[in-house]
């Protein structure tokens, strides 16, 4: 395992009920019980694992030559219009106009040499968020096709199945796509009852829902009470364990009684409980709009989406995945203007979220046991294209962890003088799902099979380790 490149002194489902009918319980469940994995696990005794991970997921690819990885001695055309300012720890430097993450680089690390070689959104995507490489390739998807790869929280889940876990994996505020449904956010082969537990996000009204927490006008008090009691004979009754997917209904409808009790998560997506002081730190306005904000509905979610992941850590979700997608807004695809887009539009609402979301953790002893990650599907190139843009570059970019045991301030890897390749420690997509696994007590080695009973290691990376105390 290379180590750190630079270590500073101050380190510090998708929903499984829409109350509707057997057709809308996803008995897609071949994976439930055809999977097979050892729960191996793997502890540190000065480390003690996570409880949870939130994965903020830039859509679009940021700049990382205009965020994490500024190059102020580099040639014109490629260090652009931004320069570096100091943060709280001594030598690491970011951009400008990211001074609230600045101020809290003491709880931080940067990874400056990831890379992979997906040159489109969806197959980096499906790279970034699974540790895999699409089974289709490098290419993006004009027709809705099959997940194959599970994505890390469904991963998650199916390693923890046995657990009592009300929620064990959320995503919001949509299922993003470029122009279809990536496929990269659900269970792949372990089967639909570890997708994630969708959360919908109203830009309007700065609001949240899941549809199992909402009974339809045409089902009425009596009806719901017959279902729950058809539920819960099929879980208790023995002479169903014969039939195999009788099995798998059976477990469905045990995981939808459980998430429909679940009053937790569902005080969690009240996020007007919130004191308005907090949901302003978050980036609410609830008065004037502050002068030159646009788009202001999704500026405001994209806050508080931040804001809802750290609630729904709190009541018990181990896994949260909030996707920065362009419904609200500019999305981070800067093929041109990316200086002016970065600065007026993504930037500022990103940049106070996550610090408000890391300060936040912190003051509530959550950050040591939270695991956050914030990152794109790729970086931008180097050289700035005649539009004042920059393109897709997979080749090298930037991502940043925060708690979970990190080593705040520290810095893992390095770009060239350009910020075009890896010149130290270079790290894939699978050494970070490796990392989160591991992070969680989970054995990366381990091994879940897939329909045709191929198996596959949870991770083909190595974890991290020298990026945590």
């Amino acid at each position: 395992m290379p180590g750190l490149s630079t270590v500073h002194s101050t380190l510090g489902r998708r929903q499984l009920l829409q109350l509707g009918g057997l057709s809308t319980l996803g008995l897609n469940l071949g994976g439930l019980l055809r999977a097979q994995a050892a729960p191996t696990t793997i502890r540190s005794s000065s480390l003690p694992k996570i409880r949870a991970c939130i994965v903020v997921f830039y859509y679009g690819g940021p700049s990382h030559l205009d965020t994490f990885d500024v190059k102020p001695n580099a040639p014109s055309e490629v260090r652009g219009e931004f320069k570096p300012i100091a943060t709280s720890v001594p030598g690491v430097s970011i951009c400008e106009h990211m001074p609230h993450t600045a101020k809290v680089m003491h709880h931080v690390a940067l990874v400056r040499s990831m890379h992979h070689t997906n040159r489109l959104h969806d197959s980096a995507s499906t790279e970034a968020l699974t540790g895999r490489q699409s089974p289709q390739g490098d290419r993006e998807e004009f027709a809705t096709i099959p997940q194959f790869y599970p994505c890390h929280g469904a991963t998650l889940s199916y390693m923890r199945q046995h657990e009592t876990i009300d929620v064990p994996h959320a995503a919001l505020p949509w299922v993003f796509h470029n122009v279809v449904d990536v496929p990269c956010q659900g269970g792949g082969f372990l089967g639909a009852a570890f997708d994630p537990f969708r959360i919908g996000g109203d830009p309007s009204k700065v609001s949240y829902s899941a549809e199992m927490f909402a009974r339809p006008a045409d089902l009425s008090i009596e009806r719901l009470t017959e279902r729950r009691a058809l539920a819960e004979r099929l879980a208790t009754d023995p002479t169903l364990d014969t039939i195999p997917a009788s099995r798998e209904l059976k477990a469905l409808y045990g995981k939808a009684i459980e998430l429909m009790q679940s009053e937790a998560v569902a005080r969690a997506l009240r996020i007007d409980d919130e004191p308005q002081h907090i949901r302003e730190r978050y980036g609410l306005y609830p008065g004037p709009v502050p002068e030159g904000v646009t788009d202001i509905h999704g500026r405001q979610l994209r806050g508080q989406n931040l804001l809802l992941a750290r609630r729904l850590v709190e009541a018990g979700v181990p896994f949260v995945n909030v996707y920065d997608f362009r419904q609200q807004g500019q999305n981070w695809d800067s093929h041109a203007n990316n200086f002016s887009e970065h600065k007026d539009r993504l930037l500022p609402p990103a940049d106070q979220a996550f610090a408000a979301l890391v300060e936040d953790l912190a003051s509530r002893g959550l950050l040591e046991s939270t695991l956050v990650v914030a990152m794109g599907e790729f970086g931008r190139t180097p050289k700035i294209n005649g539009n004042a843009g920059r393109d897709h570059w997979p080749d090298c970019y930037s991502i940043a962890l925060a708690g979970g045991g990190v080593s705040g301030g520290a810095v893992f890897g390095a770009s060239d003088h350009m910020g075009a390749y890896p010149a130290v420690d270079p790290v894939t997509p699978a050494d970070l799902a490796a990392t989160i696994f591991w992070r969680f007590g989970i054995d990366p080695r381990a091994v879940i099979r897939d329909v045709a009973e191929r198996p596959h290691r949870l991770a083909d990376g190595k974890p991290l380790t020298a990026l945590f105390a």
